[in-house]
Order: C-alpha cells, then structure tokens, then sequence
C-alpha cells in the first residue's frame, strides 16, 4: 500500500491527510502526524473520506446538452460562445462564478482569464456566501485582507471567544485544540450564539445574543473595558488611528443581553488579557457582517490584544481553499493577489500579464451576478466546482436565471447536481483524490494537495481547462502551463506586485521553485505566527478603529412572526455532493430538521418527528420537525445541505433572502423573517433499496447505507409504488384497516433488493435493524415483514460516534457501571476518542444519566 501525504477538502483547518492508496480506488484515511494545522487529527468528515471516492454519479465526459461529446467539440463551443458573446455584447456580458473547492492553480488562471485576458471583473466565488464580510473588515481595519492570528494563539490563550461558530460541529480539530487548551492552561471559553448549540452547552458562558445582534454587544463591550482602564492607550498611540467621535458614540451603546450576564462577560474579558476571538458564519453570513467583523477588531485593537501570542481577532474559514482564492484575486472585489483596482495596481498588473485589456472596476458580487443573469445583462456564465442553484439565496430566483441564460457552461465532478442541469456545456473535471495543487487554510499556511488516482474516464484539472479554452481565445502564449508546478510558480512571482504596493503576501521565495521543489513542498506559513507584527498594511503603518453600527431591525411582519436561522449539520458538506454518498456520515442526520422551541411547536400545532412547512417570502418547503430547547423562542433553525437531487423538501436556499451586506455583498443567511404551519400527510411510509429512485409525492429524503438507499416518504391520496419498487419477487403483508402495507421484493440474486413499509394511522417500525439486516442479507423475509428479529436483541439507541459506531445505550450502560468522565467513556467505548465532534453530547448524556442516579438514590 502506497502511502501519500495530502489534505483535506472540507473546511479552512486545512489538515493533513495520509492516505494509503491500494488497488482500485480503496483508500485508508489517517490524520497526518505532520501536519502543523492537524498534528494526525480528523473529523468525522475527514475519516470517511475513502467513503466518497467512488466514481457513483461521476461527470467523465464532455458533454453538450445530453450528447457525449469529444474534447476538442466542447472546448471550440465554449470557446466559441464566449467570443461571440464578448464581440456582440462586451466583456462585461461574461461571467464567471467559482469556489473554494478550486485549488490555488485552478482559481489563478481562471482570475488571470477574466481580468486580464476576457477584461472583465465579473468573476465572483462562492466565498462571497461564507467570507466576504470578514475579507471587507480585515481590508478596513488593517488594509489587507490579511489574517492576524494562527492556531498556536489557540494553546497560548487564557480566554477564547467563539462568535457565530458551533465549532465542536463546523471545525472539530480546532475544538479539540480548544478542549486541550481548557484541559492545560485552564483557559475559560464564551460562546456568543443565538442557539445553545453542542459547543454552547459547554462553554463557561454561553451569551444567547439575539440574531444580529452582535455589534451592539461588542461596542458595549468595549465601552466597558474603556470605564474599567482596560484600553490600552500605549498601543492605540503607537499603532491605531481613531476616527473623530469614535468614543462618543460608543457610550451610547446597549449590549442587548441581561446586566448580570454582560457583567459576568467583561468580567472574564477584563481579567484575561491572553484572549483570542474565533468568529465564523453568524458574523459573516449578515446584512451587517462587515461591522460584526470590525466591531470584534475593534475590541482587540483597543486592547492591544492583537500581534501577541494568544491573542488576536480570527476569521475562521469554510472552505478548503477559500484563502487561496482570496490571496489570488478571485473575489470580484479585488484584481490579483491582493491588488485593487487603482490605475497604478491595474498598469502593475497588466505589464505583469502582459495582458491587452484588464478589468478596470471591479465586478459584480454573487448575488449581483445572478440578478445580471437573471435581466440579461450577462449573457455568458460558467461555474466552476460549485452548486448555486442550492447555495445562493433565493434560490429559486437563482434557478430562473440560469433557466433564461442562452450560455451556462459548468465544470463540476458530479453530473447531475442540481446546477448542471441548467447547463448547456458540461465539462468532467478532477476530483479531489485526482487532483494537485495547493490550498491555503485559515492561518495562511499553504499546503499541498496530491493526486491519488490517475484521472478516471475523461476528466481533467480545472487549471487545464481554462487553459485550452484561453488558448481557443487567441491568449494561448499567456496560458501555456504544462503542469500547476508552473502555474503556483507564477502567481508566487506576482506576488512581487503585492510587495511592491505595501501589502504583506509575499511568496516570492517560491518563484524559482523547480517541479522536484513543488512536488516535495511542506505545508508553510506566509507571514509567520503575527503578520502584522512589524506594522500594519496601510500608508502609516496603523490599523484603523472602525465606527460600527448596530442593525436597526425592521418592524416585525405578522406573516412572519419567527426568524430562521440556517446553518451546517456535523457530518454533511456543503450541497452533499460528496458527503451524501457516505453511508457513515449519513447516520448524524437522516433528514433535514427544522429545530422548533418546544413552546412554539405547541404554539402552532407541530408534533416532533411530524413535518412543517416553513415559508418566508421566498418561498416555502417542508422539513421534519425536531422539537429543541435550545432553539429560544420565536426562532427556528434549518440546514443548508439538502438539494433536489437528495430531497423533495427540506430546500432551505429557496427560503433565505438575497438582501446582503452594503459593503461586502455577503448574503444575510442567518435571521429570515419565516412562517411554520404543521402539515399532516395521509400516509407516510419509508423505502430501502439498491438502487436510486424518484419519488412522486410531496416530502421525500433519501439518505446513504450500507448497500444502498434509505428513502422517508410522505403523501396525500394513493400512496403510488408502481416507480419505487424494482422488478423480482415480491412479498406482502397489509392491514387494510390501519393502512399498512409491507413490501419485500427479492432479485435475481435471491438477494433482498428493496423493502418499503407504508402506513396511514400507524406507527412505522424502526429503521436500525432493518437497515442491518438489508445490508447483510441475514434477517428472514417474514422478520423483514414484521419490522423486527424474531428473537429480540440488544438496543444500541441512536448512533452517537459515528466515528466507532457506538450507541446511546452503550454509554448510558458505561455510565451505570460507574464511568465517570467523557475521557472514561472514551477508553470504556472508544466514543468521542477520534475527531471529538461528539464529546459535547457525552458530556450531556453523563451529565443527565449521573443526575437520574442520583434522584433514583434519593
């Protein structure tokens, strides 16, 4: 078995990845014990990485419209397309929409094509959903899009502040670094959050701000530490400029929270001066992102808690490759590595190219872009590695653009995501275990990602891609890269240019890298621990205080009497594209849940595991109902994953609002005005089979299992099955007078190839055993009609680590036989000793069983 070092393709950690390669496309997945960002941790997602390499679903050939096609035919077409495009309607009725899921290489050479060879600036990614507000406020504040802080500030810190972030769930590893912080040092850690998420229960403060209502915190926040002699006037002096009535106004400023909760709060803020704050998408994904991002600087930079060993404001990004595509140019916003668009940086720019037309202006943001689309300004799209018809806010808007587009060219892996149906070119490219490049994670180290298949049927990287098409546009010269060795080559010498205009990227040690030099690269950090240690990227060397503004809510709407708040489950990524395909990773969360306060679920007629429709004034779609304390009252919570392809409901971007942040055009994803009303099918009914099916009713989910598919199923009037069920043998039961039906249908192999159970007053058996018994072919056809063995067995309850597969009931029996601390159940049931993302919930699940024993005893 060959062994290769890599990198992870989910979030910003960025961990290092051994990946044992064997025949075919077997993979065995450890941490890296090198790797700075992850010393051989993993999450969840991470480990079952050899779960998604399959080739199910797979784009691998060219295609125009429904006809397989040969290179050469697909790239002339949009080659092309875009010409004639550019020569009828300008540079500008061209687009290009990309993603962090790109490595460096890839974003590099599709920025260098639209800015500098196409001349426009409409080249956008879908980091504009998740980072762009904190992109906007680092550019205020410190003249760069530069992150101040990396991960050993996190085991220096004596106070860690998570803002907007369930980290336990989103970044696992950097939760781990967290609890070891806390185990070491004593570190006290405060959760801002609106929901008692896993990682809030086991904060030493969780502070439940009201959606967006984080800059009124901060500002008072500040405020207080200024009455208490907190500032730090030395540091204000030497290294800040203040604007005129900076101060003034913060005294007005509420915190919006009770007093002894604030007081508590500035208590821990004032006596710890080792504090690092980590925010993610409650403060970015907002209509006033950009000021929660200050209004967190802010804070540090009066404090002088910034350039030092434990403390700092950190951005913690979503994607793999996000930074590399901020650090390349690939938001709209800015030109080439850091670069705007001044007359000085476009002349630097297009000499460096030697290009014949750079964009001049910058671009059309995401939700810009699409609205272009969508009138017909733009006439030309091609998306790249990216699902905007499920990701983009108002989505169904989003789908109507790409409907009326006469050019939608999209290069993705998988061939039937919900975008690429709207395509009139697909191109087959490279997955992650095929690919080789570079990424840069959320402290700026650069790390390489390798290959560890050869390219499966006809697919390609996406840097070659752009190439081939480039060179059909007449700029071949410009894009004649044999290998990404030569391409990271080049932009690490463009970033001379950022240099030269007094930014801090700099990777100009990299320009003469040799491919041996490339291929053997150690994952590095650009700007060292502190980058803005020496001074600041601005003309005077100083950071910039910026005024901060609370948002001023509007008056509520009686249609929409709850707010909805959206966000990621532990084990799914993104649309699913990957993740869904993980039997494992599909155990967390069968179903897309709205969270419901069990209050409001009375208060508007729902019952837990029953379903709802939820509404705003985008649209509408049902989701299963989870009732929760830990929603507060008056608001709601759904994913964002589920799509068209996995589910008839559960589609949370057609609900979420296009209204986005003034500066960074960041989408307000996380407090929609919303409706819920109960909705009651007449008959529900679940399906396991072999193969994919399209249901025909109105609430349907499919979920990855061992050998197959788990579909839940819900509907009015006759419960049709003629298109569910395959063709083989079949065995019945019904109960005409509850309206049960049971259905097992044996194959050609004698072999069970699907089973489906209906019911319209009952109750649907558990899904568990059944599943077991589909995936090893053991239980009896009458055991599978009747739901159950026939011989009862062991109750593992709910799978609580996915990593080791254990059950609720087995911690619950840990603990009765006297485990007394997460680390025991750990060594009793290896529960929680892998990625930790569940270490929150056995802590609650002890907590609660060690307080029932104790009652019992009394």
């Amino acid at each position: 078995m060959k062994t290769i070092r890599t990198t992870c393709p989910y979030c910003g950690v960025g961990c290092g990845v051994s990946a044992g390669v064997s025949a075919g496309r077997d993979l065995r997945i450890r941490g890296d014990k090198d790797h700075p960002a992850n010393r051989g941790a993993l999450c969840s997602k991470g480990t079952h990485l050899g779960e998604t390499v399959g080739l199910e679903g797979r784009l691998l050939h060219p295609m125009i419209g429904e006809e397989r096609v040969h290179w050469d035919d697909a790239l002339d077409e949009v080659a092309g397309r875009m010409r004639q495009t550019m020569e009828q309607y300008g540079p500008d009725s061209v687009a290009f929409y990309v993603s962090g899921q790109l490595l460096t290489e890839d974003y590099y050479v599709a920025n260098k094509l639209a800015k500098g060879f196409v001349g426009t600036g409409n080249i956008d990614t879908n980091s504009r959903l998740c980072m762009a507000s904190a992109v906007a406020a680092h550019m205020r504040a410190f003249g760069e899009d530069i992150v101040p802080c990396s991960y050993e500030d996190l085991d220096a810190a004596d106070l860690i502040v998570l803002v907007g972030s369930n980290t336990a769930w989103c970044h696992p590893v950097i939760w781990q670094r967290i609890e070891r912080a806390r185990e070491r040092r004593g570190a006290k850690l405060v959760v801002i959050d609106p929901r008692k998420t896993e990682t809030a229960e086991r904060a030493d403060l969780h502070i439940p701000v009201a959606p967006d209502g984080d800059v009124a915190l901060f500002n008072a926040l500040l405020n207080e530490m200024r009455r208490r002699g907190r500032t730090d006037a030395a540091f204000l002096q030497a290294h800040c400029h203040e604007p005129d009535g900076f101060w003034h106004a913060l005294e007005r400023s509420e915190p919006g929270i009770p007093a002894r909760m604030f007081d508590r709060l500035a208590e821990l803020v004032a006596g710890r001066d080792r504090m690092i704050t980590l925010f993610s998408q409650g403060v970015n994904q907002s209509v006033g992102g950009t000021d929660k991002g200050n209004a967190i600087i802010n804070l540090h930079l009066a404090t002088g808690r910034i350039n030092r060993h434990g403390a700092g404001p950190f951005s913690i990004t979503g994607q793999p490759n996000a930074m590399g595509g901020r650090e390349v140019g690939g938001l709209a916003t800015m030109l080439a590595c850091h670069l705007g668009f001044s007359k000085e940086e476009q002349v630097a720019v297009a000499d460096f190219w030697n290009s014949p037309q750079v964009a001049s202006s910058p671009g059309l943001k995401a939700v810009d872009l699409f609205r272009s689309v969508h009138s017909g300004q733009i006439k030309f799209l091609w998306i790249m590695a990216t699902n905007p018809a499920v990701s983009m806010p108002d989505a169904g808007f989003v789908r109507e653009a790409l409907a009326c587009c006469p050019n939608v060219v999209v290069s993705d892996v998988i061939g039937g995501t919900d975008t690429a149906r709207f395509a009139h070119i697909r191109l087959p490219a490279l997955a992650w275990a095929e690919k080789e490049g570079t990424v840069t994670n959320s402290e700026r180290r650069i790390s390489r990602q390798r290959s560890l298949f050869s390219a499966p049927g006809e697919a390609r990287p996406d840097w070659q891609i752009v190439c081939q098409v480039a060179s059909r546009l007449g700029f071949g010269n410009a894009f004649a890269f044999e290998s990404p060795a030569e391409v990271f080559r080049e932009y690490a010498a463009m970033t001379a240019l950022s240099v030269a205009h007094g930014k801090l990227l700099d990777l100009t040690a990299w320009t003469g890298c040799s491919d041996r030099d490339y291929e053997d690269m150690q994952p590095f950090q650009w700007g060292g621990l502190h980058p803005c240690k020496a001074g600041f990227p601005t003309p005077d060397g100083k950071a910039r205080l910026v005024s901060a503004r609370p948002l001023v809510k509007a008056e509520p709407d009686a249609s929409y009497p709850l707010r909805l708040n959206t966000g990621r489950y532990r084990d799914q990524w993104h649309t699913m594209t990957r993740t869904g395909l993980s039997a494992k990773l599909s155990v967390h969360r069968r179903e897309p849940l709205v969270e419901v306060h069990p209050d409001d679920a009375a208060a508007y007629g729902l019952s837990d595991g029953g379903l709802a429709r939820v509404s705003t004034k985008q649209g509408d779609t049902v989701f299963r109902v989870s009732m929760s304390s830990a929603q507060k009252r008056g608001q709601i919570f759904a994913p964002m994953h589920w799509s068209d392809a996995m589910s008839g409901g559960g589609r949370t971007g057609r609900l979420a609002s296009s209204d986005n942040d003034p500066l960074s055009g960041q989408p307000g994803f996380k407090d929609a005005p919303a409706a819920v009303e109960a909705v009651l099918p007449e008959w529900r009914a679940f399906l396991l089979s072999r193969e994919i099916v399209v249901p025909d009713t109105f609430y349907w989910t499919r979920a990855r299992i061992a050998g197959g598919w788990l579909y839940e199923l819900a509907g009015d009037g006759a419960a049709d099955i003629g298109d569910l069920l395959p063709v083989g043998t079949r065995s019945e039961v019904a109960d005409e007078a509850r309206g049960m039906r049971r259905i097992v249908v044996i194959g050609q192999d004698d072999a069970v190839c699907a089973a489906l159970f209906i019911t319209r007053s009952g109750e649907l058996p558990p899904r568990d055993w059944l599943e077991r018994q589909f995936a090893s072919g053991q239980g009896t056809i009458p055991e599978l009609l009747a739901g159950r063995p026939a011989k009862a067995l062991p109750d593992m309850g709910a799978t609580i680590c996915v990593c080791h597969d254990v059950g609720e009931q087995q911690i619950l029996a840990a603990v009765a036989e006297g485990t007394d601390s997460v680390a025991a159940i750990g060594k009793r049931t290896c529960a929680g000793t892998n990625c930790g993302s569940c270490r929150p919930i056995l802590a609650r699940l002890l907590e609660e069983a060690q307080t029932a024993i104790q009652e019992a005893a009394q």
